[in-house]
């Protein structure tokens, strides 16, 4: 990714870009297209090849097999080996693309993510006029596959990091980890690294007839046992070659490994893969222990039930009694034409140019408790909107450059109370800029917080008025 590369706006590629190649399981020969795509399209899968072209979200809850590689499946249509071109859009920073294909299957390459970023670099990647909502996780999210042995978990953290850590008790493979500490490094240290297999799963899979669009130079494959001179020759015919055989270091045809810890790596590029199917991007620790595609997609299910449930918390201030205010109660009566009992914000924790935060200590020795419901003190709902109000005042004389001006509000519109507001309470008074302020008029939506559950919302409009 460039110096430029702005990770709080979502992206796009810059042009089409097309690959043609064959399916690893079936053998089938697919053209694949990556297309741009709008801002909040996600990615998704477009089988051109079928009537209606129908089209398959990159959605865990759409996944259907996990056998040999992520498969999703929606609308009667298919596609399978999602992960690798998935791992290699997220590893890139794209956001939003359709993929056409003209088959069931991905085209396997060479086994890694490698041939796709270099498609995505061959057109670019183009930063849209949209903010990339990232999801936050706020406590430890596991799984734990007792069968096969797999923990996962994700842990709360600033960024998007990776850490795997694999052990099939082979003496070729041994123990191996893997990590990414910043999805700008997948480029150079993960998408190279290409899919693996040990010989008796080999076997199995032939036996099932899958692989057919296997070749040795799109997997590495593991020998686990001594072979016979019968099997190599039986391994030479299924991929075409004069003669098949094992060195020293227990890979087939002795290839050369691109990293020590390939097979590692590789694991780590499907959990980018099929974690993209979370439908969210999301700042998180991930460490996984010998994962695999099932409990990947297990995993990717239960962050994405964690954030559907806690969505409506993401945009909750967090407030911090011990940090400095950005203004003070003297400051603010510096700024609004209000006064005790009449002033209703305390403090100022938060100011942009579109947004302010101001916060509201309600006690019990607030003057309108005394005939406001006695003996069940609740704060009137009216003048929750006014402590807005004053908070939002703020803002827009700040948006103005400071000065002597007098808000006057003008119209409240879906104004809604959702739960009451007792002594005790701490009000966090959210208000956003809607609308660039036009000819002394300031457009603004509030929200009351109390805790991490919302109070109070509305609409407010209201006119600047310059004091003479």
């Amino acid at each position: 990714m460039d110096l430029n590369f702005n990770p709080d706006k979502q992206h796009t590629l810059g042009a089409e870009v097309s690959i043609s190649g064959t399916g690893l399981h079936t053998g089938i020969s697919v053209d694949m297209t990556l297309k741009p795509a709008n801002p909040g399209f996600g990615l998704q899968f477009q089988r051109v090849d079928l009537p209606g072209h129908p089209i398959i979200k990159a959605d865990c809850d759409l996944v259907t097999d996990t056998s040999r590689g992520t498969t999703i499946e929606d609308n009667g249509a298919k596609v399978s080996t999602v992960e690798h071109v998935l791992a290699a859009l997220v590893g890139m920073g794209v956001d939003n693309c359709l993929i056409e294909i003209n088959g069931p299957e991905t085209p396997i390459m060479d086994g890694s993510s490698q041939p796709f970023v270099e498609m995505i670099e061959e057109v670019g990647v183009l930063e849209q006029d949209a903010t990339k909502v990232w999801y936050s996780i706020d406590e430890n999210i596991h799984h734990y596959d007792e069968q096969k042995r797999v923990e996962m978990v994700a842990m709360p953290s600033v960024g998007y990091q990776i850490t795997t850590l694999i052990d099939f008790n082979s003496p070729v493979l041994g123990t191996q980890h893997a990590g990414l500490k910043h999805m700008r490094d997948f480029k150079q240290e993960i998408a190279p690294c290409r899919t693996f297999c040990f010989l008796h799963e080999l076997e199995t899979l032939l036996a099932h007839n899958l692989i057919k669009g296997g070749d040795i130079n799109n997997a590495i494959v593991v020998v686990d046992k001594p072979v016979t001179a019968e099997e190599m020759g039986r391994l030479a015919k299924v991929f075409k070659r004069d003669k098949m055989e094992v060195k020293s270091e227990g890979y087939l045809n002795n290839l050369e490994l691109r990293y020590p810890n390939e097979p590692a790596r590789h694991k780590l590029l499907d959990i980018v893969g099929d974690l993209a199917l979370i439908g969210y991007p999301i700042k998180a620790r991930i460490i996984a222990n010998r994962p695999g595609h099932s409990t990947n997609v297990e995993f990717a299910k239960k962050i994405k039930q964690y954030i559907k449930k806690n969505k409506h918390v993401k945009d909750i201030p967090i407030y911090d009694p011990s940090m400095p205010a950005v203004y003070t109660t003297q400051q603010i009566e510096k700024t609004l034409p209000h006064r005790y009992p009449f002033l209703l914000v305390d403090k100022i924790i938060e100011l942009t140019d579109k947004r302010i935060i101001g916060i509201k200590n309600v006690t019990f020795n607030e003057p309108f408790f005394t005939g406001h419901f006695p003996g069940n003190p609740v704060m009137p709902g009216v003048l929750q909107i006014e402590a807005l109000a004053q908070t939002g005042g703020i803002l827009a004389i700040n948006a103005l450059g400071g000065g002597s001006y007098d808000t006057y509000f003008i119209k409240i519109d879906n104004c809604k109370f959702k739960q009451k507001v007792v002594p005790g309470d701490t009000m966090i008074l959210k208000m956003e800029l809607a609308a660039p302020i036009r000819r002394g008029i300031c457009e603004m939506k509030g929200t009351v917080y109390v805790g991490n559950k919302v109070a109070t919302e509305a609409d407010l409009v209201a006119q600047l008025v310059k004091r003479s």
